[in-house]
């Protein structure tokens, strides 16, 4: 979809190896999760076993393809600073589709704008449990911590996308805007 090809792009413009087969496996896990980023080998893995429905697998996708884009970005220390952890995991909840209202049922309870901001908090408090053997309060505090600031960042994006038409249009913004860097 458009917003994997806008990540992968976006990674060959970073300087990054771009995620061809070899970089996406697919296999049965544990538990409930869907997917996870390797980053030792920035190995996408896809929990078979857990996607079931084809809209389910894009945002697993594109969650994952977001760490592997701050991987590349950012050379995010995953396993000693549990901020940048906690950062990318704010960052793909918010962007890859998580949150979005149709996958979460529970809309009701808060104001929509509240509820997107509660909703990828919480997530980003569960990842982090489900990959770090931290407590609970040391994942708040530090998803509490980078919030604002990562909550705030779209890249590669430019904004939050919504719907296919807002992936599409990011996806156009980002490829001119090489071009229109080019002719300063």
């Amino acid at each position: 979809g458009p917003y994997a090809q806008l990540l992968l792009d976006a990674m060959k413009q970073s300087g990054c190896t771009v995620y061809n087969d070899r970089h996406f496996a697919c296999e049965d896990c544990d538990g409930c999760v869907s997917g996870g980023f390797d980053s030792a080998t920035s190995q996408i893995v896809l929990c078979q076993n857990n996607i079931h429905q084809q809209s389910h697998m894009n945002r697993v996708v594109t969650h994952e393809l977001i760490h592997a884009f701050d991987h590349c970005r950012a050379h995010v220390d995953w396993f000693s600073n549990v901020k940048h952890l906690a950062c990318s995991e704010i960052r793909a909840a918010n962007l890859s589709g998580d949150c979005s209202l149709i996958n979460e049922m529970t809309r009701f309870k808060f104001g929509l704008k509240q509820h997107h901001q509660t909703c990828v908090r919480d997530r980003a408090i569960r990842s982090i449990l489900a990959v770090r053997k931290v407590s609970k309060e040391t994942a708040e505090k530090a998803v509490d911590g980078v919030f604002d600031s990562c909550f705030n960042d779209h890249e590669p994006f430019g904004r939050v996308p919504h719907s296919k038409s807002d992936a599409k249009y990011a996806y156009r913004n980002f490829q001119n805007r090489d071009r229109y860097y080019a002719n300063l």
